[in-house]
């Protein structure tokens, strides 16, 4: 699953270190530069939903290798792009197919973990979107940095076509059944379910302010320190992502250990370790846009990559604390609904606003946003956690 979820991020992520040769060879300006991740996240957002609800009653085995196989293809088919019209409605499409990986990849691995080691399974899994973003971003900006940034698309897209054959014997033998320790939601539609419980929409609200910073610098920080440093394509996108994500790597292998281990004195030990990361977030990304030099510009990213991390591991398995077992894939879908639609805004104005308030500027008032996130958050477990958890278990 590692491997799959690391080709689902190296594709996505491959264009945004590629932004001064996409100008420059097809003729695109900032905003749509900024649609390029904003056509992928929100066709992605509403596939999400869809495809949770399709994982509660189709084979999820199946799911994940189609959607890796037909990710890959297209992805093969954006280096063949000869236009700006053509390259985003390749990059809408994909968000289509990758749309049914997640939802189903985090429910198969929950499913196999009892809830004691969950948070450690889902953050080695999630690791992956680390490497990938990493390699994804280093060799499509190394690939451009050479002139071939087209042949960057068609490695990747081969080496997942190549993968699907293994990937899908091995799944055969995995099973899809989730482990019984939680009530189920006795046959009703798993989104109904969903919306009666107050924690999770706390969390559908305060996960699309935390990935709004995190997009905001997924997809321009390669350019914001291209522009800013004068580095060349390759070099701005390893400063990009080698300390942002390199600390996220910590932040999510350890909060997942940490999380496991104070569960057994608070079961709300997801969701206090999610209020860390914003309050510890926000003064990063104050940090980021507004520092003088380059390393100070990484410290802030190492800095906000370490917190970060404690919350990309721990937002799926605080919201399996308090919905029914078999309502998770749906539950993951709905938060990478919210999350996704918000990333696209995020990318999208990042080309609308860089010529005036700035990336700079920009992240500026997520830090502002991740205050208040945290605090909300702070209230939710004090008066609305509780009985969601005791309705559940």
């Amino acid at each position: 699953m590692w491997v799959a979820y690391f080709l689902n991020y190296a594709d996505r992520q491959t264009a945004f270190s590629m932004f001064p040769s996409l100008k420059a060879d097809l003729g695109m300006s900032d905003r749509q530069l900024g649609l390029v991740g904003a056509s992928f996240l929100w066709v992605y957002a509403f596939g999400c939903p869809i495809a949770g609800q399709l994982g509660e009653r189709f084979s999820k085995r199946l799911r994940v290798v189609l959607s890796l196989a037909v990710w890959s293809v297209i992805t093969i088919a954006t280096g063949l792009a000869s236009s700006a019209i053509i390259l985003l409605f390749l990059r809408a499409v994909m968000g289509i197919s990758e749309s049914l990986f997640m939802p189903t990849a985090i429910a198969l691995t929950a499913n196999a973990h009892a809830p004691e080691q969950r948070s450690r399974a889902i953050a080695i899994l999630t690791t992956a979107q680390i490497a990938g973003s990493v390699a994804g971003s280093w060799f499509g900006g190394w690939m451009a940095n050479r002139g071939e940034w087209r042949d960057a698309f068609f490695v990747l897209g081969a080496m997942g076509i190549i993968y699907a054959a293994p990937y899908f014997l091995f799944l055969k033998g995995v099973k899809e059944e989730p482990r019984p320790e939680t009530t189920s939601s006795n046959g009703k539609v798993a989104l109904a379910s969903l919306v009666q419980v107050p924690t999770f929409l706390l969390l559908c609200v305060v996960f699309p302010v935390f990935v709004f910073g995190l997009w905001l610098l997924y997809g321009w920080l390669p350019t914001f320190l291209h522009d800013k440093f004068t580095l060349n394509q390759s070099d701005a996108a390893f400063n990009a992502t080698i300390y942002l994500q390199g600390t996220t790597l910590v932040g999510l292998l350890g909060g997942g250990v940490l999380a496991d281990q104070m569960s057994h004195r608070t079961k709300a030990a997801r969701l206090w370790l999610m209020v860390i990361t914003l309050l510890c977030c926000a003064p990063c990304l104050r940090a980021l846009g507004n520092s003088d030099s380059l390393i100070s510009t990484r410290i802030a990213a190492a800095g906000f990559g370490l917190f970060s991390g404690l919350l990309m591991g721990n937002i799926f398995p605080a919201a399996f604390e308090v919905v029914p077992a078999d309502t998770r894939a749906s539950a993951v879908g709905a938060l990478n609904f919210c999350g996704a639609l918000m990333s696209g805004v995020a990318t999208l104005f990042g080309g609308l606003w860089k010529q005036t308030l700035g990336i700079g500027g920009l992240l500026s008032l997520t830090a502002c946003a991740y205050v208040l996130a945290g605090l909300a958050l702070v209230v939710g477990i004090k008066t609305m956690f509780p009985r969601d958890y005791q309705n559940i278990h």
